[in-house]
C-alpha cells in the first residue's frame, strides 16, 4: 500500500472515530466488557460518592437506597432510550444522528445551550472533586492545613483539567485502556470502604441514623431524594449515545450503559450514604482518609482522585464532538487537541470558585435533569414512534436546499418548542431552587410527567407542521443504517 493510500485512509479513520462519518464494524472497537469498564469507571468517581452523601439530606438508610434504586433505574432507562439506541444502531455520533429530531441548526441551539453549559459544569465538578482530594491527602499525608476551599484547590483542579485534556486529545482507545484498569480498581475500593465502614458503626446505627436536614413531610422528603436520583440518571444523557456508537452491537450499547452506570452509581452512593450518615459528612474528600487510616485512606482517596480524570475525559470527549459536529466549517479545520483544550477553557475558569461548585450540586443535577428529561422524551417520541427506528443515514449529511430533514431553516420548531414548554412544566411542579412544589410531585416526581407532554406535545405539533406536510423525511427506507459506512 502507497504512503499516500495509507495517509488517506488514516485520514479518513479518523475522521469517523471524531464523528465526521458513520462507523464501519471494524471502528466499532468496544465489546459489551470495555464499554462495561467504561460505565462503571464513569459511575465510581467521585460525584457518586457525592450523590450518595446529599441523598442523606433528605432521608435515611433504607429510604435512600429505595430513592437510589428507583431513581437512578428509571432516569438511566429514559436516559438510553433517548441516547444510546439511536447512535449505537446507525454508527453515528449522537448529534449527527439528532439531525433528525432537531434538525442541523436546532442540534447546534441545543449543543451550544444545554449540553455545553451542562458538561462543562460536570467537567468542572470532577476538577474540583479531583482538587480537594488532593489538598486532604497533602493535609493527611505532610499536615500542611491547606483550606479544601481555598487557592490549593484550584492548582489542583486546573491539574486534573491539563491532565484530562492529554488524555482527550489522545481519542477513545486511550480512554478505554485506562478504564480497563480504573474500573476493577474502583470496584475494590467501594468494597474495601464499605467493610471499613461497617467494622466501625453496627448495622443498627446504620439503619436507625435519622437524615442530616430533613422537611417535615417524609412522603415529601422520599420523592425529592427519587427526583435527585432521576437527574442523576438523566445526566448521562449528553455522553452516553456518542461513546455508545463505539460498541460492537446494541446489546453491548445499551445493557452496558444501563447496567454499568447503575451498578457503579448505585454502590458507590450507598457507601457515600452510609459515610454520610455515620460520619456527618456528605464529602467523600472529607472522609475517606478518617475512615481507611492515614496509609490506605491516602491511597484510596489517590485512586479515586484519578478516576475523575477518566471520567472527565469521556464526558469532554462526547461534548468536545458535538461542538465539532454542529459547528459547521467553523471548526472543520482546527485540530481535535485545540478543540479540546478550547472546551476545557470555562471548566478551568470556574475551577476557581470551589464553593459555589459544591454548594449548588443538588440544584445543578436537578436544573440540568428538568432539560434532558424534555430532550430526551422529544427523542424518544421522534425515534421510535414517528419513525419507527428507521433514519436515513444520507440525509443526516445532506446540505443545503436538497436536505430532506431542512425542517423550518435548519430547525425543527415542533422539537425545540415542546422542550422549553416540558421543562417550564416541570419547573412548575418541581422548582429546585426554591425547592417549591406542587401536591402532584409527591406522587408522579416532576422527570415522568415532564417527559410524558414533551412526548405527547411533540407528536402533536411535529404532525401539524411536518409530518402531514411530508417534510422531515418520515417514513425514508432506512437504506444505509444497517451496513454503515463502506
Amino acid at each position: 500500500m502507497s504512503a499516500s493510500k495509507k495517509s488517506v485512509e488514516a485520514a479518513v479513520a479518523e475522521e469517523a472515530t471524531y464523528g465526521a462519518l458513520p462507523l464501519t464494524k471494524k471502528e466499532r472497537v468496544w465489546g459489551a466488557g470495555d464499554f462495561s469498564w467504561v460505565t462503571i469507571s464513569l459511575a465510581i468517581a467521585t460525584w457518586a460518592f457525592l450523590t450518595g452523601g446529599s441523598t442523606v439530606l433528605l432521608v435515611g438508610f433504607t429510604d435512600g437506597i429505595a430513592a437510589m434504586l428507583i431513581g437512578n433505574s428509571i432516569g438511566l432507562a429514559i436516559m438510553a432510550f433517548g441516547s444510546v439506541v439511536l447512535s449505537q444502531r446507525i454508527g453515528v455520533e449522537q448529534y449527527r444522528a439528532l439531525k433528525s429530531v432537531f434538525g442541523i441548526v436546532g442540534v447546534g441551539i441545543v449543543v451550544f445551550t444545554i449540553v455545553l453549559l451542562t458538561e462543562m459544569g460536570w467537567t468542572s465538578l470532577l476538577g474540583v472533586l479531583f482538587g480537594r482530594a488532593f489538598t486532604e491527602i497533602s493535609n493527611q499525608a505532610f499536615g500542611t492545613g491547606f483550606d479544601t476551599y481555598g487557592p490549593i484547590v484550584t492548582v489542583f483542579a486546573l491539574l486534573a483539567i491539563l491532565i484530562g485534556w492529554i488524555v482527550l486529545s489522545r481519542g477513545p482507545v486511550t480512554i478505554s485502556k485506562l478504564n480497563r484498569f480504573v474500573a476493577p480498581g474502583l470496584i475494590v475500593v467501594v468494597g474495601f470502604m464499605m467493610v471499613m465502614l461497617m467494622s466501625q458503626n453496627s448495622w443498627a446505627d446504620l439503619l436507625a441514623a435519622p437524615p442530616v436536614a430533613p422537611f417535615e413531610d417524609e412522603q415529601l422528603n422520599f420523592m425529592m431524594a427519587v427526583e435527585f436520583n432521576l437527574g442523576a440518571g438523566l445526566s448521562w444523557w449528553p455522553v452516553m449515545g456518542t461513546l455508545a456508537r463505539l460498541t460492537r452491537g446494541p446489546r453491548a450499547a445499551v445493557w452496558a450503559s444501563w447496567g454499568g452506570l447503575f451498578i457503579g452509581t448505585v454502590l458507590a452512593q450507598i457507601v457515600g450514604m452510609a459515610a454520610g450518615l455515620m460520619l456527618g459528612d456528605p464529602d467523600p474528600t472529607v472522609w475517606m482518609v478518617p475512615l481507611g487510616g492515614p496509609i490506605l485512606g491516602i491511597l484510596t482517596l489517590l485512586f479515586v482522585g484519578f478516576a475523575n480524570v477518566t471520567s472527565m475525559a469521556s464526558i469532554a470527549y462526547s461534548t468536545v464532538l458535538a461542538v465539532k459536529q454542529t459547528s459547521g466549517r467553523a471548526l472543520a479545520k482546527v485540530k481535535w487537541k485545540h478543540i479540546c483544550a478550547g472546551f476545557l477553557v470555562l471548566p478551568a475558569i470556574l475551577s476557581f470558585f470551589p464553593a459555589f461548585m459544591y454548594e449548588q450540586f443538588m440544584t445543578f443535577v436537578l436544573l440540568s435533569g428538568a432539560f434532558i428529561a424534555a430532550l430526551c422524551g422529544v427523542i424518544i417520541a421522534d425515534y421510535f414512534i414517528l419513525r419507527k427506528q428507521r433514519v436515513p443515514l444520507r440525509a443526516l449529511y445532506t446540505e443545503g436546499k436538497d436536505d430532506p430533514m431542512r425542517f423550518t431553516g435548519g430547525v425543527n420548531i415542533a422539537a425545540l418548542v415542546s422542550v422549553a414548554v416540558s421543562a417550564a412544566f416541570y419547573l412548575w411542579i418541581y422548582n429546585p431552587i426554591t425547592l417549591e412544589t406542587l401536591p402532584l410531585f409527591q406522587y408522579t416526581t416532576a422527570t415522568l410527567p415532564a417527559t410524558a407532554l414533551a412526548m405527547v406535545l411533540y407528536l402533536v405539533l411535529n404532525w401539524l407542521l411536518y409530518v402531514r406536510r411530508g417534510d422531515g423525511a418520515y417514513g425514508v427506507p432506512d437504506m444505509f443504517a444497517a451496513a454503515g459506512r463502506k
